[in-house]
């Protein structure tokens, strides 16, 4: 799987245009943090969804201002890390730290 770079309020914006056709995944990714990066790991190596749905990958460190537009506009307190499951403009599920699973997107499909 090869996720997109979420790396602007833009891009964000047109992803949520494209959450009516297709589903999208957000995940919110400190570089600094292992359990960020673990979490990053388990979500790429067990990804097993079509490609149909959406990844986006957004680096905290660097585009903090995009989380805190994303955290706004989905109404979702921000954590780190963060997988947000976005269908028709709206989180439909979202999950931080230990209890992100790539499997439970499959539900959303």
């Amino acid at each position: 799987m090869d996720w997109e770079t979420l790396d602007s309020k833009e891009t964000f914006q047109a992803a949520l245009t494209a959450s009516h056709e297709q589903l999208v995944v957000v995940f919110k990714h400190s570089t600094r943090c292992s359990i960020s990066r673990m979490a990053l790991k388990l979500t790429t190596s067990q990804w097993d969804l079509p490609a149909t749905v959406r990844p986006l990958l957004l680096d905290l460190l660097n585009h903090r201002d995009v989380s805190q537009n994303i955290s706004e506009a989905l109404g979702i307190h921000h954590e780190s890390p963060q997988m947000l499951v976005i269908r028709d403009g709206k989180c439909i599920h979202h999950a931080n730290h230990h209890h992100i699973d790539p499997t439970a997107v499959k539900a959303y499909l």
